[in-house]
């Protein structure tokens, strides 16, 4: 008796936790009640583009957030651009001391609009890759440019694997974003 007891009990614990699940999980898969942003991930996105009204929570594949401006009521808000993680797009690519974590944001013609270092274990980062001048430089960069270090990315003594793989980094996520999502100008 003892042990019916004991399983009633675990298959009761069971149907709960399933049917707690499917109550948080429901509304999320049928595309009602998102979660609200990560206000710093926002703020964060708001350095990259300060004109952008709205932002989408993470979607998609490769995970992105959509950049929308603002639009007269009664309209659909036009999109200005996208912006993701680097360590998403391209999780094997390593600085001298492990994955170097950048918020990047492209406008809709493949034109980098701003980088945001916001994590890395560099020994050197205080000099390098997280400097407000290594993120400047990729604003306004398309993402046809070659991206190479010592020709149109500055390069940094004593961290040059730090540059070449952050670098490295947002040259392929930008052009595997732009591939994956954006319509390429001669077919619009």
């Amino acid at each position: 008796m003892r042990a019916t007891s004991r399983r009633g009990i675990l298959n009761l614990r069971k149907v709960f936790l399933a049917v707690a699940l499917g109550c948080l999980i429901a509304p999320l898969a049928m595309g009602q009640a998102q979660p609200p942003m990560d206000p710093v991930v926002k703020s964060q996105l708001k350095v990259i583009f300060p004109d952008a009204a709205t932002f989408s929570n993470k979607q998609g594949s490769p995970a992105h957030y959509k950049v929308y401006a603002a639009a007269p009521k009664g309209e659909e808000p036009k999109l200005l651009g996208l912006a993701w993680w680097t360590t998403e797009l391209e999780p094997l690519e390593r600085g001298f001391d492990g994955p170097i974590k950048m918020l990047v944001g492209m406008d809709t013609t493949g034109i980098l609009k701003g980088v945001v270092v916001t994590e890395h274990r560099e020994p050197y980062g205080d000099f390098s890759v997280d400097t407000p001048g290594f993120a400047a430089q990729f604003k306004g960069k398309n993402i046809r440019d070659p991206f190479k270090v010592g020709m149109d990315i500055d390069a940094i003594s004593r961290a040059s694997i730090s540059v070449t793989s952050a670098s490295r980094a947002v040259r392929n996520s930008a052009r595997r974003i732009a591939r994956e999502l954006l319509t390429p100008p001669d077919k619009k």
